[in-house]
């Protein structure tokens, strides 16, 4: 129970990867607020607010709130995002400016909310959650990578930022994971089990990630047990990252 006293935040918590890591604070002993456009999926055991990262009154409304229910605030998971497809033709202008309104400037608005609190906690960290798209060319993620790029090095900046004031940021990179966004993904291939495979097999371990297996990366980096980690990018992609498997 390393998380026992300690309060967090989840963007994007009541699915997918943002619902595992909420669930995971719990088990581990943590209060949970979790901020989603749709709270009234969340969990029954943590607390659900409304709240859209591209709009900041949404934001810095949400963040006092959880302060104020949690009793302040130690952990900021920056996990709320959205996908795109395509090469850099495929998507307009306006694209570009939602999905990076969303996927970055959606993580600044909230880590700012909550650096206030963060400076008062003894235990303050910020992961943020990136993917294997920052550091491998993908095919049709043109858009997506940039922004997961650009979460990469604001990781890094923040990192160096904050340090000073007792403030630790890492980030984790999943690669593909069994999450509603993937599965609509598949539902709209023209061969959807072909589509599956060809995701599984790039990854090396052969599958798709599953969202318990992020959670578990983002629990640590938020942990207590790892307070001389912080600039770390933790990948967990089935090693598709570093290795070349022969096949």
């Amino acid at each position: 129970m390393e998380f026992d006293g300690l309060t967090a935040i989840v963007t994007g918590g009541a699915s997918g990867i943002g619902a595992a890591t909420a669930a995971q604070l719990v088990e581990r002993g943590a209060q949970v607020a979790v901020l989603d456009l749709t709270p009234e999926l969340a969990a029954d055991n943590v607390i659900a607010l409304a709240c859209d990262v591209s709009d900041d009154d949404s934001v810095r409304s949400a963040v006092a709130l959880a302060a104020e229910q949690l009793g302040g605030i130690d952990i900021v998971v920056n996990n709320a995002g959205i996908g795109a497809q395509g090469t850099i033709e495929r998507n307009e202008d306006d694209e570009w400016h939602r999905v990076f309104d969303v996927n970055v400037v959606g993580l600044v608005r909230v880590s700012r909310a909550a650096l206030p609190f963060l400076r008062d906690s003894g235990h303050a960290v910020i992961v943020n959650t990136c993917s294997i798209a920052a550091t491998a060319g993908l095919p049709e993620r043109a858009l997506y990578s940039a922004t997961k790029g650009a979460v990469l090095s604001l990781t890094m900046s923040m990192a160096a930022d904050h340090l000073p004031e007792g403030i630790r940021v890492n980030c984790v990179n999943p690669g593909t994971a069994n999450t509603p966004w993937v599965e609509r993904l598949l539902s709209s291939a023209a061969d959807p089990a072909a589509e599956r495979a060809a995701l599984e097999g790039r990854q090396p371990h052969g599958r798709l990630v599953e969202p318990d297996e992020v959670s578990a990366a983002i629990c640590y980096l938020a942990s207590p047990l790892a307070e001389s980690t912080t600039g770390v990018a933790l990948a967990v992609d089935g090693g598709m990252q570093g290795l070349r498997i022969r096949t």
